[in-house]
């Protein structure tokens, strides 16, 4: 919590005056009942007083007084707001690894479910579109606002061989260029854009991963990769069993070059917790929020709790 206005808190210097002011006078109180060796004297000259009641209402008093004293400070707190304008690519690999079973039912189904959640994680303002890759990279559906549009085209999905992940970046940003375009001829400013690129294989095909990065970077554009699928899944193709794992090495870098966040996902249950943790990062941005009436709202309250007590055991308000 940070206060927008700090020199306020010497206010709660007074109050804690108030506190010792206080305690001064109970044991100066307690001195002076201490010099009767007559007690039944004393109850007979001093009114009888409520005792620990009346502490209670002081220190509700005391509790009123300090957190009004931090509400004058403008006190704010850090909370999550939903992004207003931003792009997000989405580029999932087709290649014929995507078939394995290890990640059930398939890899590339588990991925088309993952996908659909991911859409509809993401803030209604966000512009979404999809990229393939396989053979080599195509833009499926360009950044849009039309969330159905994006699930029809995951859901028509079809394997291809071949892994071309760097073709995908390149046609990613491809679309986010055209679409920057677009949007600066109607006068507004290009909206911040990421790259969220999943794939379960090494590249081999196209341009390199490598050169994908440097370009990604250039057009300031995060990539943020995920490793799908286990260590061991496998592939049988033409009778042909082969092992194919990903190539976290080179998505890691990919993701780090470009300012972007690497993740694994060995299940389709973990791909969709590091797609939400992705669209928390993308659909949201953290801003600091005026709270001070919260403070003015329990303050008043605890005044009222401290006027009540005194009524009910007292019959005043002092």
């Amino acid at each position: 919590m940070h206060f927008a206005s700090p020199s306020w808190l010497f206010v709660l210097l007074a109050v804690a005056a108030v506190g010792i002011g206080y305690l001064l006078v109970q044991l100066r109180r307690r001195k002076f009942i201490a010099r009767f060796s007559n007690t039944s004297l004393l109850a007979s000259v001093v009114p009888r007083r409520p005792g620990w009641r009346r502490h209670l209402t002081f220190a509700l008093l005391l509790l009123a007084l300090t957190i009004l004293s931090l509400g004058v400070a403008r006190p704010t707190a850090a909370v999550r707001i939903p992004q207003e304008k931003a792009t997000v690519m989405l580029a999932i690999d087709v290649s014929l690894s995507m078939q394995a079973t290890d990640v059930l039912p398939d890899r590339l189904d588990a991925a088309k479910q993952a996908a659909v959640q991911f859409a509809g994680l993401l803030p209604k303002r966000i512009n979404l579109g999809l990229v393939k890759f396989g053979r080599n990279g195509s833009v499926l559906v360009p950044p849009t606002l039309d969330r159905d549009a994006f699930k029809r085209a995951v859901g028509g999905l079809q394997l291809e061989p071949y892994t071309a992940i760097g073709e995908g970046v390149f046609s990613c940003l491809d679309a986010l260029k055209t679409f920057g375009q677009s949007s600066t001829a109607t006068g507004d400013k290009p909206a911040p854009a990421r790259i969220v690129l999943l794939s379960d294989g090494y590249n081999t095909i196209g341009r390199t991963p490598a050169e994908a990065a440097a370009a990604a970077k250039k057009a300031n554009t995060p990539v943020s990769t995920i490793a799908f699928g286990t260590d061991t899944g496998t592939v049988t193709v033409e009778g042909q069993t082969t092992l194919v794992p990903a190539d976290k090495t080179t998505l890691k870098g990919l993701a780090q070059t470009t300012g972007g966040t690497f993740h694994t996902a060995a299940s389709a249950s973990e791909l969709a917790s590091v797609y939400k943790d992705i669209g928390s990062q993308i659909g949201y941005t953290t801003a600091q929020r005026d709270i001070s009436w919260r403070f003015m709202i329990a303050g008043l309250l605890a005044a009222l709790a401290a006027g009540a007590v005194s009524l009910l055991w007292s019959g005043r308000l002092t």
